[in-house]
Formats: C-alpha cells, sequence, structure tokens
C-alpha cells in the first residue's frame, strides 16, 4: 500500500495495517521508532501488549540537544508499566563505517543510510530500529514488523528479518508493508 504523502497524518492508518498484517502472519514482535513519544502513546491506547512483543526505540540522547532526552521520563514509564520495552540507543547508522569499511573498504557512512533512504525516510528507520533493537536483546533475530516515519508520526512499516549491527548486512527487508508514494 501507498501513502499519497509522507508524514504524520498516516499514523494511525499506518499503525492498523501493520498490526493487522502482524496479527494475519502470526508476528508478535513489533519495532516502533518513537523520537517524542506520540506514536507509543497511540500504540498503547490501541494494543495490548500482552499480545505483542512492543519495542520503542528512541532517538539517542543529545540527538536534538547535548544531554537531552526527547522522549519523557514520564512516558517511558508509563509505557514500561503497561508491558512496553522501550530502548534508547546508539543510532546504528551513525556508527556503521567499521562494518562498511570491512565488507567493502570504503567507510562512509552514510552509504547505507542513503541507500536505504531511495525507498524512503521510513525504510531507512524501519531498519535501523530493528539493529538497534536486536543489539538490545528485545526482539528475536526472525522476522518482526517494524513502523516508522518521516519526520514525526508513521507512514512505513516493513516486514524485517533482524540481526544485531555487527551483521548489518544480514538484515533483510523481505516486503514493505506501507509507505508513502511521495517522501
Amino acid at each position: 500500500m501507498l501513502h499519497e504523502e509522507a508524514g504524520k497524518a498516516n499514523t494511525e492508518e499506518t499503525l492498523e495495517i501493520a498490526f493487522e498484517y502482524a496479527v494475519k502472519n502470526n508476528i508478535r514482535d513489533i519495532v516502533v521508532a518513537s523520537t517524542w513519544g506520540d506514536t507509543a502513546e497511540k500504540i498503547t491506547r490501541k494494543y495490548d501488549a500482552n499480545d505483542f512483543n512492543i519495542v520503542v526505540v528512541t532517538h539517542n540522547t543529545g540527538f536534538g540537544e547535548e544531554g537531552k532526552q526527547d522522549f519523557s521520563f514520564g512516558l517511558r514509564q508509563e509505557l514500561m508499566s503497561k508491558g512496553v520495552r522501550v530502548h534508547t540507543g546508539t543510532m546504528v547508522l551513525r556508527s556503521l563505517g567499521t562494518a562498511i569499511r570491512e565488507l567493502t573498504g570504503y567507510s562512509e557512512q552514510n552509504l547505507v543510510a542513503n541507500t536505504l533512504r531511495m525507498f524512503c525516510q521510513g525504510v531507512k528507520v524501519c531498519v535501523e530500529i530493528v539493529a538497534m533493537a536486536a543489539d538490545a536483546g528485545l526482539i528475536p533475530f526472525s522476522d518482526v514488523v517494524a513502523i516508522a516515519g518521516t519526520g514525526r508520526g508513521a507512514d512505513t512499516a516493513c516486514l524485517i528479518k533482524a540481526n544485531s549491527s555487527n551483521n548489518f548486512f544480514k538484515i533483510k527487508v523481505r516486503e514493505i508493508i506501507v509507505k508513502p508514494k511521495e517522501f
């Protein structure tokens, strides 16, 4: 499915499509990007963490402002009390130079991020958050549904075979479930 435009206006529909896909395909692990918590809150209002392993991945601390975490501590605690796992860690595609250098001898870290952005920003983020969640041991190294977006909100969902960042090139985008037509 394609959204006509990118952005947060697609969040509700993207979440619905992603969770319906997960149920239909018996996938229990859902990884969601949420910088400020808006998307994470929408998920917990509609879906039960007892039915899914929901992992929310935030930006790293200091991403926007040195020493500051954009995702509120109070919301983190609330989500965790509902059984949602919240992960804040190193953003994989910012420090992928070593893996690329080992594979190709080329050290341009933006190569992979920009290649994934050819599909859309959300696909790039989906792959990145799956690697981050796998690194933290929060998801199995198997098929998961990843949800992300362009800017705020969610407009992209993918089926991804997870793996850790040190095995980044073993991560497989199996299916793009939904994404914006234009990005």
